[in-house]
């Protein structure tokens, strides 16, 4: 082995030893060393992880387990899956900037390349690249090659001032020739099924090396509610919503005395009930204005079928003064109410309210993001929580929105 490579070995051996949930990642990208031409520090394309041997021989060990650890977060946080309609060189910027707070509060030393702004601490790629407009002209640390070039900004991102082509001090070795991964070229971007196979293959090892890290008391900090977070199921929540309604629809039997043309037997036969539906809306101004008509749009279109009666209120720190609303199974909720709030957010009242009706509810939805003070005991009717957000709910069934 040479020098290099005895480097990468010791930085992946200290993260399994040290940080087993970064290094149980790091493991599942092969490193291939990267023509200097094209490769100016790091990159990957979710399937490998690329390097410039003069900028790996100018790391510390610990700089070197930092720019280890970076390059697999890209492919364990999905980015190369989650730009969507994103610029890219803005979101390759949001991509870094979300995974170098993590690395540093992990206790790994950065590199001179890595910014790290204290105030995106803890937060995801989305939520940090609209607040970019004046980083247009900061470049990534690192060459994010799972995308195709971009309105003139690419991912083979020229040397940084005071580097030379190799990523050393300026000492340029003589570049390879040969065409293939790691060569002369850089490797091709994802295709479309590449993309969603390695986006399934990167959930399933970020979930087990979180386990294992678990397991091992060493998942922690803001890379735990993370990965909590990723991993939190984002299920269709109309159907989950339609299955609820249906269950407590069909859930009476009637013995009527059938149809002669149905022969002499009584047999017992569901039937189905109107649904008190109870929905909550967080009006404490973290939902916006077009979330709000969204969800109750929908709400509006699945109480129809089910025949649900829908009774709406509107809760911050306090219940709305102006609801409850209430709405009929044939009544159209064409626009929400005016609801009013922007405070704190404190559920109890909401489940208070609820509690103290003549008749419980078959089923209580909160659209919320679930930051606030919830009651100390669970109700005795099933709970649905639909969170924007990464907060946890104490009981009923959470489901995550995008």
């Amino acid at each position: 082995m040479s020098d290099i490579e005895t480097k990468l070995a010791a930085a992946r051996t200290r993260l399994i030893l040290d940080k087993p949930f970064l290094g149980a990642l790091v493991l599942r990208l092969p490193l291939v060393q990267a023509d200097p031409a094209w490769c100016r520090t790091t990159a990957t394309d979710a399937r490998s992880l690329y390097y410039n041997k003069g900028y790996i021989d100018s790391l510390s060990l610990g700089q070197t387990q930092f720019v280890l650890a970076h390059e697999a977060l890209h492919c364990a946080l999905s980015h190369f899956a989650r730009r969507q309609h994103r610029i890219k060189h803005r979101w390759d910027m949001a991509c870094d900037l979300a995974i170098n707070p993590l690395l540093v509060e992990e206790g790994l030393p950065a590199v001179a390349e890595a910014m790290v702004l204290e105030e995106f601490a803890g937060m995801t790629a989305e939520e940090i690249y609209p607040s970019l407009d004046d980083l247009e002209d900061a470049e990534p640390m690192d060459q994010h090659l799972y995308d195709p070039a971009q309105d003139g900004k690419d991912s083979r991102y020229p040397p940084p001032p005071g580097r030379g082509a190799d990523g050393g001090r300026g000492d340029t070795p003589e570049a390879r020739t040969d065409n293939g991964p790691g060569g002369a070229s850089p490797p091709p971007s994802l295709s479309g099924p590449e993309r969603e196979a390695l986006a399934v293959q990167w959930q399933q090892r970020l979930a087990g090396a979180a386990q294992s890290a678990q397991q091992a008391g060493k998942l922690g900090g803001s890379l735990a509610r993370l990965v909590d977070h990723l991993l939190q199921p984002r299920l269709p929540w109309r159907m989950l919503l339609a299955r609820y309604l249906t269950a407590v629809a069909r859930d009476d039997y009637s013995y009527m005395r059938p149809s002669r043309r149905e022969g002499d037997a009584i047999l017992p036969s569901l039937r189905s009930s109107q649904v008190e539906l109870v929905v909550v809306i967080d009006t404490s101004g973290s939902l916006s204005a077009e979330d709000i008509r969204e969800f109750v749009s929908e709400i509006n279109a699945i109480k129809g079928q089910m025949r649900a009666r829908i009774t709406l209120h509107g809760c911050d720190a306090e219940l709305d003064p102006q609801g409850p609303w209430q709405f009929e199974p044939w009544e159209e909720i064409d626009t929400p109410p005016p609801l009013t709030g922007g405070g704190g957010t404190d559920f109890r009242p909401a489940f208070a309210w609820a509690g103290q009706r003549d008749q419980q509810p078959d089923l209580l939805v909160y659209f919320t993001d679930a930051d606030g003070a919830f009651p100390e005991t669970e109700p005795v009717y099933p709970v649905l929580w639909l969170v924007k957000g990464r907060a946890p709910v104490p009981f009923g069934q959470r489901v995550q929105l995008s």
